[in-house]
């Protein structure tokens, strides 16, 4: 295991205020599975697919915002470039994690 991240804070994924809604979202999925299971999983998948929509929104524009500072011929520092590393570790090894 890599030491020096598990050390590093994990960034969000998403602003706090988005996390809280989707959790929100997903414990009333999962209130209502008994009553109505059908309509809880079908509930589920729309609420995945939206997370995963606002995921890659939220990449899309950190990786705008990078290449815009480029294109423009202005250097990003180090700092930055390591920060936006360290936000696709974090996102990779969640996504495979088991």
């Amino acid at each position: 295991m890599d030491t020096a991240g598990a050390e590093e804070e994990t960034p969000q994924l998403l602003p706090g205020e988005d996390a809280d809604e989707f959790r929100s979202r997903w414990q009333e999925i999962q209130n209502r599975f008994v009553d109505d299971p059908r309509g809880a999983v079908h509930d589920a998948d729309s609420l995945v697919a939206e997370v995963m929509q606002t995921l890659a929104t939220t990449f899309a524009d950190h990786k705008k915002g990078l290449e815009g500072q480029w294109n423009r011929g202005e250097q990003v520092d180090t700092e930055g470039l390591r920060l936006a590393l360290r936000h696709y570790r974090s996102f990779f090894n969640r996504l495979l994690a088991e």
